[in-house]
């Protein structure tokens, strides 16, 4: 797994765990933590009692979203069973021992803290959740609880990185639409008419134009990692019928 010490002062615990140390197999191996009909459950179950126990919490203590790569955040006050899981890409908490999970492929997870008023959240943030406004609900809910921005501390995880991420061109449209600034996450790639976009960037800088008063982005490229990361990019591209999920959570300290 993967920490970041911009939370070692804040009193949380908090993973962006890699695909190694779980019990599925094939295309799933092995911390598969998404359920999926290609792999089995009760393997996925056990994947994430094995990642809860990592974080000193029992497997029911963990929550994760049915992910849509919209804007919605949510206020979790307790755990769902799997099925039970509303649609939301973030998830924002002020009770201690719930952890929040988010899921991702090469889509950025983002896991904040305000620690002086206790709340925490988490984020799905792959390009259209992104653009769409996911990162502003998810700090938005949070200072429904007390949060402030200026407190809060965030950490951007592994995802697919600029050098892996090429795009046609008509994707920088939506986000030169936005503003044109966003060009500054846009170069060139080998295929004419075609460029590297850098997600991860463009995170840190929607969380910068929140004024969150630190921020942390990890350098790990999911997408030329196999060892270590699972990668929708990299499924695609070697023709592979599926690929698992990798887990980022975060708890309030109990």
């Amino acid at each position: 797994m993967i920490r970041l010490d911009i939370f070692d002062s804040a009193p949380v615990r908090h993973a962006f765990f890699t695909r190694e140390g779980g019990v599925s197999e094939g295309l799933y191996a092995s911390l598969n933590c998404g359920f999926s009909a290609a792999d089995d459950a009760a393997r996925v179950i056990e994947n994430r009692a094995r990642a809860m126990r990592t974080l000193d919490l029992l497997p029911d203590r963990l929550a994760t979203a049915k992910q849509v790569h919209g804007a919605e955040a949510i206020v979790v006050e307790t755990p769902w069973s799997p099925g039970e899981a509303p649609r939301a890409d973030a998830l924002v908490t002020r009770v201690p021992g719930l952890a929040l999970g988010i899921l991702t492929a090469d889509c950025v997870p983002v896991l904040f803290v305000d620690p002086e008023a206790g709340v925490i959240g988490a984020a799905h943030a792959g390009w259209r959740g992104a653009l769409a406004g996911v990162i502003e609900a998810a700090i938005a809910t949070m200072e429904d609880l007390g949060a402030a921005a200026h407190r809060t501390v965030a950490a951007v995880g592994p995802a697919i990185a600029q050098q892996s991420y090429e795009v046609g061109p008509e994707f920088p449209r939506r986000f030169l639409a936005q503003t044109p600034a966003n060009s500054t996450f846009f170069v060139p790639a080998a295929k004419a008419g075609h460029f590297l976009f850098d997600l991860k960037g463009y995170v840190a800088r929607r969380l910068e134009a929140l004024g969150v008063g630190a921020i942390a982005v990890a350098e790990a490229d999911t997408a030329t990692d196999p060892d270590r990361f699972f990668s929708y990019r990299r499924a695609c591209l070697r023709g592979e019928l599926g690929h698992g999920l990798g887990l980022s959570a975060i708890v309030l300290a109990p």
